[in-house]
């Protein structure tokens, strides 16, 4: 089954499960998962794998959640007061706009995750053509992510490129078994801060080092150890020699086949899925541990575990959660590539917020195309998104706005950011953060990895290398 008929296929799965099963509400599971966003479809999918008796449930009729994927009509519903589409943007059905679009590292933990879960069978993937940031000559640079790029880059100076470039070898080349590689530095101790004064970085090659690369949400990474950094830009440099381009892969047709294709996962290895199904209570024992659910007409699926995203607690029980801020969002549907980007078909723009007056977080921004069958014929999509710091949601957004030209629509929401006051092990009530204002998915699936073990006790083993699949799948 590719795909292009995944949604379809998906949606019988409830039905597949309960005529085959025979499985209903009033059973007995160990884990009864609610939502169906992708960090949750992925968790249940796990779950199963591991001998788990799963029940999936969630509230809509659709999957994904806040995270969902909508065709053109479906966005105009619910950012126009289902006003109808202009026709010069297209038919309806040419549209699968992501929500909250995030770009897959193509060595990352994710892509070990789907080759672990055997999920690429069910999906068809792109290489995603460049990464871009904002640099303090107020344009758009490729992120260099290799020695030949470093040297070739305008984003330094001769000098400054011969610094990078020694710095990228170090980073390929440390090894932690390798003393020889570590170059007299324990970066288990000494600083990130430390490490970019060895190599004599200037400010700004600091900050896309370790923004754009690295991908840290602000600047405490420098007074942390150099270790962790050290890995991100190693990642980030093995990901881009896997395809060429950048470091990214997207899949064909959106996002919406991933959490499509962790569920099928979940219930070829037995789960039930129970979509359209609103939750009445999650109900506890008498030692304050959950032991079930309980839908709108009374029955109650009884259960050991319980994991579910922010929504299905903040009224019933508040203290699960906690808000730490908003995100705010934007998707941009366009007739053109974005300016110095060399036409490319599909991209992630980072803006770090010391490029930005009064901003203490970066702007990301991705952009997709036709190219990716995820709009009509010749027009590109792309959403920006960013922590809300005023009250003024277009500003927030608006030096990302610039760079896009002439936009045929926007749609401009905010959404709260909730994260769990506990990890769930003292009363087996896991709950996930919501997504983050990243357009990659390494802070996400780093939450799952957290995640599966405390919920299992043990830690979640990728060790399938993404060496041993062929490269099919990918452009």
């Amino acid at each position: 089954i590719n795909a292009e008929y995944m949604g379809i296929f998906a949606c019988f799965l409830p039905h597949i499960n309960n005529k085959f099963k025979s499985s209903k509400m009033e059973d007995e599971y160990d884990v009864v998962v609610l939502g169906t966003g992708l960090k949750e479809c992925i968790l249940s999918g796990l779950m199963s794998v591991g001998g788990k008796k799963v029940l999936h449930i969630d509230r809509n009729s659709f999957y994904g959640g806040e995270s969902a994927s909508l065709n053109l009509e479906q966005l105009y519903e619910k950012f126009r007061d289902g006003q109808k589409p202009p026709a010069e943007l297209g038919r309806t059905r040419d549209y699968c706009v992501d929500l909250i679009p995030k770009l897959i590292m193509a060595c990352g933990n994710l892509v070990k995750m789907l080759l672990y879960t055997k999920v690429t069978r069910y999906l068809e993937f792109k290489s995603v053509a460049g990464s871009y940031v904002f640099h303090k000559d107020l344009k758009l640079h490729k992120v260099p992510a290799s020695t030949g790029e470093a040297t070739s880059s305008k984003l330094m100076g001769l000098f400054e490129k011969y610094r990078f470039k020694n710095l990228l070898v170090f980073c390929s080349q440390w090894d932690p078994e390798d003393i020889k590689t570590h170059e007299g530095m324990d970066i288990n101790k000494v600083s990130t801060k430390t490490l970019f004064e060895k190599y004599s970085l200037d400010e700004a090659t600091v900050q896309f080092a370790g923004h754009a690369m690295a991908l840290h949400l602000d600047d405490s990474y420098l007074e942390k150890p150099a270790r962790e950094t050290v890995e991100r830009i190693k990642l980030y440099t093995f990901s881009v020699q896997r395809y060429g381009n950048s470091p990214y892969i997207y899949p064909v047709w959106g996002l919406g086949g991933l959490p499509e294709s962790f569920s099928r996962l979940c219930a070829v290895h037995g789960g039930v899925y129970m979509l359209n199904k609103p939750i009445k209570s999650i109900e506890f024992d008498e030692n304050g541990k959950v032991n079930g659910v309980t839908d709108l007409e009374g029955k109650t699926a009884k259960c050991k575990q319980i994991i579910c995203d922010p929504s299905y607690v903040l009224e019933s029980h508040p203290n699960k959660v906690k808000k730490t801020g908003q995100i705010v969002r934007c998707i941009c549907i366009l007739s053109h590539p974005v300016d110095d980007t060399n036409g490319a078909d599909s991209t992630q723009i980072i803006i770090p917020f010391h490029r930005l007056k009064n901003k203490r977080s970066d702007i990301y921004m991705c952009v997709v195309s036709y190219h990716h069958k995820v709009c009509a014929n010749n027009k590109y999509v792309a959403v920006i998104s960013t922590k809300k710091e005023t009250n003024d949601e277009k500003s927030e957004l608006e030096p990302a706005l610039k760079l896009l030209g002439k936009i045929d629509e926007q749609f401009i929401w905010t959404s709260d950011y909730y994260e769990p006051t506990d990890d769930g092990t003292k009363d087996q009530l896991f709950v996930t953060s919501s997504y983050d204002a990243t357009t990659h998915f390494e802070s996400a699936t780093e939450e799952v990895i957290r995640m599966y073990a405390e919920i299992t006790g043990k830690p979640l083993d990728l060790s399938a290398s993404i060496e041993e699949e062929k490269d099919e799948n990918a452009e």
